[in-house]
């Protein structure tokens, strides 16, 4: 069997994961989570079939590679790619795998109409920027973007998407009224010649903060996995009751005194002001915990959260454990979750000086497993 070269072990919670859809559901029945990158660190296949199983019948993926994967593991409803085809291999995965790209270039709509079998129809999400100037046709674009898909019969628009910049910001509400303005514009235009399209607007915070920019299918993203994107707002109640699907745990070393006056770790960082317990977590920056995090970090040991001394090193980080006794090698320090003053990927993140979405994506590329 082989040994893995790092000991830090993530636990994903899938019940967590399952109560949070219904959670969201209950605000936005025509959800189609977003399970891009790896599910957001959580493991794309099984949180595809948890969610499945929970009612899910639409996924948003990443990339096409990853659309393939739930297809071939067998996830039969529709998958969209969100970042499209991106060469002819993709547009050939695609057709052949009954995927949805997103489409948001003429020299897209090229690479998929040149592989469609005669007479095949070929499902299409056709991608708008209306605001954050990221891939996207514009609503200038439109005539001249309808006049290319009526000249290709064999692409058939079913989603018309866009999305939201700031829409976890109540004080810019204005940019993001504009943002459903001009898309509602764009959706009645398409409409115009298919009745039958779908509109989908709303990421995690538009689908709780804003009901009014519902359309017809929601895109649940990093509230699936636990985190609220309100927090820190005056709407951050509206995440109430999301529980971190997470725990991310790395064993203990060993445990040994830190006299007064002596340093520990690279730089001499930190001096200990009185005599002190330190204990040596086999965890650091090569195992995605940030190097940022030196001096300033907390991990929770035997329910309590203690703080980070010194630098984070490649493999190795020390805890202050003088007030916490029993604490000995072997006990799991936990870095994200567990029992007691746990941290979740919110406070991870403060700490971290990033965003909980960048916490997961790292801290899930460790060794994982999965339960109930």
């Amino acid at each position: 069997m082989p040994i893995a070269y790092n000991k830090i072990a993530v636990r994903v919670r899938l019940g967590a994961l399952r109560r949070n859809f219904e959670i969201l559901r209950r605000m936005a029945p025509a959800a189609m989570p977003v399970i891009k990158s790896d599910a957001y660190g959580h493991g794309l296949l099984p949180v595809a079939r948890t969610l499945e199983a929970a009612g899910a019948d639409a996924f948003a993926a990443g990339t096409v590679g990853e659309c393939a994967q739930l297809r071939d593991g067998g996830i039969p409803g529709r998958i969209v790619a969100l970042l499209g085809a991106t060469d002819a291999a993709d547009a050939e995965c695609c057709v052949a795998r009954s995927i949805v790209p997103a489409v948001y270039s003429a020299d897209q709509l090229e690479l998929l109409a040149g592989r469609a079998a005669p007479g095949q129809q070929v499902d299409i999400a056709l991608k708008f920027d209306t605001g954050m100037a990221r891939p996207g046709f514009t609503e200038a674009d439109l005539p001249a973007l309808l006049d290319r898909l009526h000249a290709r019969p064999m692409l058939r628009p079913v989603l018309v998407m866009s999305h939201l910049a700031v829409s976890d910001d109540p004080s810019r509400a204005d940019f993001t009224r504009q943002q459903g303005e001009t898309f509602g514009r764009i959706l009645a235009g398409v409409r115009a010649d298919w009745p039958a399209v779908h509109g989908s607007l709303a990421n995690s915070a538009a689908l709780l903060a804003h009901p009014e920019l519902h359309f017809d299918v929601q895109r649940p993203g990093i509230a699936l996995y636990g985190a609220n994107p309100l927090r820190g707002t005056a709407q951050e109640h509206l995440g109430d009751g999301l529980q971190p699907a997470m725990d991310v745990a790395a064993p203990i070393l060993q445990v040994h005194p830190l006299p007064a006056g002596r340093s520990i770790s690279y730089g001499r960082t930190f001096t200990a002001p009185r005599d002190m317990t330190v204990a040596i977590v086999a965890t650091g920056y090569a195992d995605a915990y940030s190097r940022g995090l030196s001096g300033k970090g907390a991990m929770t040991v035997h329910g309590r959260r203690l703080p980070i001394l010194g630098r984070v090193c490649m493999q190795m980080t020390a805890v202050d454990v003088t007030d916490v006794p029993g604490v000995t090698a072997g006990d799991d320090a936990y870095l994200l979750g567990g029992p007691g003053e746990a941290l979740t990927p919110d406070e991870l993140a403060d700490l971290w000086g990033t965003i909980s979405y960048e916490v997961l994506c790292l801290l899930g590329m460790n060794p994982r497993t999965h339960r109930e």
